[in-house]
């Protein structure tokens, strides 16, 4: 692949993820896409011949930058409170960045979730999470934390950092009537979720 065409597809990538987040898949149109990126729609078809192979390639790409955001709590020989840390700070600063992805990937899984779950075909997640407790198999005895309870641990941490993205617009509301700022709200969720699920598994 040429330097141009590198450049292309990222200008492509970039413009397809904006319309995709604002419009799901079903609204988006690749004209739309055109349009935001400045391609015209010839040589977008030429890259990616249909709006469904653009928006798996964009769904890939994204996900591959979040697990490789995140590979840190995998593999790096971090405590597990250490790590839960990590995780709050890096997925909420990564959702600062896109929060309309909570939104667009929740929406798409209702639109379609065989779509979404072919996407997903390629994560072995039962491998992540036997790594997760071989990892830490000291600390998970030493918390009395049973094994089974690890996928509600897990989606539960996701769940609190996710949440406040995906129902930003109501949240943001309710926090405005009642004097609180958003923003300020999510910078001190990265440290309050932390330490609220540490205090859970911990006492």
């Amino acid at each position: 692949m040429t330097v141009q065409d590198k450049q292309t597809e990222e200008k492509i990538f970039e413009a397809a993820t904006d319309v995709f987040e604002e419009k799901g898949l079903a609204g988006a149109r690749m004209q739309d896409i055109s349009d935001r990126s400045g391609i015209n729609k010839a040589l977008l078809h030429y890259y990616f011949r249909t709006k469904e192979k653009l928006f798996n390639a964009v769904f890939e790409m994204v996900a591959k930058k979040m697990f490789t955001r995140f590979s840190a709590v995998f593999d790096e020989d971090m405590s597990l409170e250490d790590k839960i840390r990590f995780f709050f700070r890096e997925h909420i600063s990564f959702l600062q960045k896109n929060p309309k992805l909570p939104a667009f990937v929740i929406n798409e899984i209702n639109q379609n979730p065989e779509r979404i779950k072919k996407l997903l075909e390629n994560i072995d997640f039962k491998a992540i999470l036997e790594k997760i407790i071989e990892k830490h198999k000291h600390e998970i005895h030493k918390y009395n934390i049973d094994e089974k309870t690890i996928p509600q641990i897990v989606t539960s941490i996701v769940s609190m950092s996710v949440f406040p993205f995906a129902a930003r617009g109501l949240l943001e509301t309710i926090f405005n009537s009642a004097g609180y700022d958003f923003n300020k709200y999510i910078e001190e969720r990265k440290e309050f979720a932390a330490e609220f699920v540490i205090k859970a598994i911990t006492k």
